[in-house]
């Protein structure tokens, strides 16, 4: 499992740096395309919309990942001995786990089902709507699978280790 964790770490990273990066070349050349050639894109505002959307969930995905990256406020979680500061990790974990599998999971994926069902498309790039959303559904099964991975890691540290 922790090698399916870190390859999957490993991926999403990369992935954000590639939607970053062609999300910056799409701003810099609508820039460059208004104001040098004096006609912008028509797609450069609506690949930018999409990159933002697919680097927020993904982003979100792998903040969950890391143990220590998201913002929390701990002080009053730090006050309790290691046992019950384990214990409510875990709750919080399986928490973000059932927001995961209803909300993003099971509600993305008919989102997902939903727009390619009617076969709805975006305006400029003419691509399905179905595969925009699809991030979100896929991020959910992210998340579950770091949630279970640090209910395991719970389970198998030293009182000293967590």
């Amino acid at each position: 499992m922790h090698t399916t964790y870190k390859i999957l770490n490993r991926a999403i990273e990369g992935l954000l740096v590639l939607i970053f990066s062609l999300l910056v070349l799409d701003v810099v050349w609508q820039v460059v395309s208004r104001y040098v050639v004096g006609q912008s894109s028509s797609f450069t505002e609506e690949f930018a919309r999409f990159s933002l959307i697919w680097l927020t969930v993904l982003g979100a995905a792998y903040i969950n990942g890391q143990k220590e990256g998201h913002l929390s406020m701990d002080f009053l979680l730090s006050k309790l001995p290691v046992d019950k500061q384990k214990r409510r990790h875990r709750i919080i974990q399986v928490i973000m786990a059932i927001f995961a599998l209803v909300i993003m999971v099971i509600g993305g994926g008919n989102l997902v089902y939903t727009t390619l069902k009617l076969g709805q498309l975006s305006p400029a790039l003419l691509v399905p709507l179905g595969y925009v959303y699809a991030i979100v559904p896929i991020c959910g099964l992210m998340i579950i699978f770091f949630s279970v991975y640090h209910i395991k890691i719970t389970f198998n540290a030293n009182n000293d280790e967590y």
